[in-house]
């Protein structure tokens, strides 16, 4: 049976953001990232939304917050509307997204150019502009 992964890269989840929100490999790119990071809200994984956010940003105090908000809304999926840099040499990156979900029955989107950068080696979310 298919497990297909949410972030919508048609992939099995196991072999795409699984394995990133797990700990078990990096994201070798800002797009990766962003990628995982999505596929976490739609697991409500607090825990790696905080690990993955750059410590300079990161809203720890937030984080409850966010996993119930997250459980109370139904995803409905991620478009990737364009990237710049954020490649395995690169040290910053931008994603621009979409990510759709119901919110008691009402269809809302994010729609946001993402800032990421290198932490001790490693890319994390660092802030977006949202439109």
């Amino acid at each position: 049976m298919s497990n297909l992964c949410p972030c919508g890269s048609q992939k099995e989840a196991e072999q795409c953001c699984l394995p990133i929100i797990y700990g078990k490999r990096d994201a070798e790119t800002a797009l990766q990232l962003m990628r995982s990071r999505y596929t976490a809200f739609t697991r409500a994984d607090g825990a790696y939304l905080m690990r993955s956010h750059h410590s300079a940003t990161r809203p720890v105090k937030d984080r409850k917050n966010i996993e119930n908000w997250a459980r109370s809304v139904e995803w409905m999926g991620l478009v990737i509307l364009g990237t710049k840099a954020g490649e395995a040499p690169d040290n910053t990156g931008y994603v621009e997204f979409r990510a759709l979900y119901l919110e008691q029955g009402v269809l809302h989107e994010i729609h946001e150019k993402s800032l990421f950068k290198r932490e001790n080696g490693k890319w994390v979310y660092h802030s977006g502009e949202h439109f």
